[in-house]
């Protein structure tokens, strides 16, 4: 009942760090591209005049994104070899286009983060390590490209790597685990197989390393179970049955737990847990599952099922950072939809404390507004209250994202924070 073995991974750099050509290069050499994408390649590389094949063409599939050579919205890219099957989020590099970045990046669990070779650590590596930084991803690996335009040179390759590594003596998160690896993603050098120019470096190759990193479950073991379906059969065989049906995310759930279910505050016990058709005696965080219990609860669309012992925040008063999405600016005295999970709350911006600069690792600045792509710290008050995670602790039920009222889409994405403000 566990999630398949996928690997999610997000890409970040400078503009022509190569981000594309190196996805392009892996389905390339993985096999992975189907036989018209490659004729388009070599026939689009002929056209352009290249004595060799233009693999970003792989990904970049917005016709305005290939007139202006850039990448300017998230592509999900799916292969799989006989080890793992892969989710790649190739997202911008632009700073106009931080919003891309974060989206792509809060749903991964290994970060790439790409350097020219011959331009090392530069403002948008410190924009990009920051944004996942501040988003908790515990593992990063930092892509050296295109070492063959600087002769494969290991002291250069060291002076970035050391470079990078002060980035990290600012970072608030301390325990991300980052990995160096120098490549040529045009010549496939170090990408699939290892490289003889590269014969000083004595790692794994990307997808080796890719292939073989094992993640590590979240470290909060604390259960959430948020109500996506109340299962009412009302048929002659399952006349009285009544699962409900969700996510299991956090810790495990086994059968005979003692739970409480929110926001009713009513206590039960685990009496089955359902996969399909099938009974199981325990649950893992990531399974889709229908649990029953053994008392008869009303529970809601929305609702959260919880360890007795294990409840979350609740608080009609949250404060916390939100990337915005939306062309109009974020206002004070502004309401939104306030989506957490299937839940979806009435909120009001209350204040907005700060405006964090990226730039400068998170320094805040005052400001009245928070415009398209800037983070801020902001408070919201809620039309009811609501059960959810500090982010640093708990991912899954620590993030949430603000609706437009009027157009019914999505103008940011927050993070909560746990000194929240209590029940009134």
């Amino acid at each position: 009942m566990q999630e398949n073995n996928i690997l999610k991974i997000s890409t970040s750099g400078s503009v022509d760090d190569g981000k594309s050509t190196l996805i392009g290069r892996i389905l390339y050499d993985t096999n992975s591209l189907k036989r018209d994408q490659l004729e388009a390649i070599e026939k689009n590389s002929k056209q352009k005049g290249y004595d060799y094949l233009d693999f970003s063409l792989a990904t970049d599939g917005l016709v305005a994104e290939r007139k202006q050579g850039i990448t300017i919205d998230v592509a999900h890219i799916y292969f799989s070899t006989e080890k793992r099957s892969f989710i790649i989020a190739d997202t911008p590099g632009h700073k106009e286009y931080t919003r891309n970045m974060i989206t792509g990046t809060s749903n991964s669990e290994i970060s790439l983060i790409l350097i020219d070779a011959r331009n090392g650590v530069i403002e948008q590596t410190k924009r990009h390590f920051f944004i996942n930084n501040l988003l908790r991803l515990e593992n990063i690996v930092v892509v050296v490209n295109k070492m063959d335009l600087i002769n494969y040179d290991e002291n250069k390759f060291h002076k970035i790597v050391e470079d990078f590594m002060k980035l990290t003596e600012l970072a608030s998160y301390k325990t991300q685990k980052i990995h160096f690896i120098p490549i040529s993603a045009l010549h496939g050098e170090n990408v699939v197989e290892s490289s003889e120019k590269l014969s000083w470096y004595k790692g794994k190759t990307l997808l080796q390393f890719l292939e073989e990193i094992q993640i590590q479950p979240s470290k909060t073991n604390q259960s959430r179970f948020q109500i996506q379906n109340v299962i009412r059969p009302k048929t002659e065989k399952y006349h009285d049955f009544r699962g409900y049906a969700g996510k299991l995310k956090g810790g495990e759930l086994k059968v005979g737990d003692k739970i409480t279910v929110l926001p009713s505050q009513t206590n039960s016990k685990i009496k089955d847990i359902y996969f399909y058709n099938q009974t199981y005696k325990k649950a893992h965080p990531g399974s889709s599952i229908t649990i029953t219990l053994e008392d008869d609860v009303q529970i809601d669309r929305g609702d959260m099922i919880v360890k007795q012992d294990e409840l979350p925040l609740e608080s009609k008063q949250i404060k916390a950072v939100v990337c915005w999405m939306n062309q109009a600016p974020l206002e004070k005295n502004s309401f939104y939809w306030l989506q957490h999970g299937v839940k979806t709350v009435k909120s009001k911006i209350t204040d907005i404390n700060s405006k964090i600069d990226i730039d400068q690792m998170g320094k805040e600045q005052q400001t009245e507004n928070l415009k398209l792509n800037d983070l801020g710290q902001i408070e919201l008050r809620l039309a009811q209250p609501l059960y959810f995670d500090d982010f640093k602790k708990n991912k899954d039920l620590g993030s949430f994202i603000l609706i437009d009222m009027k157009s019914n889409t999505t103008a940011g994405v927050g993070f909560f924070q746990e000194n929240t403000l209590p029940v009134k």
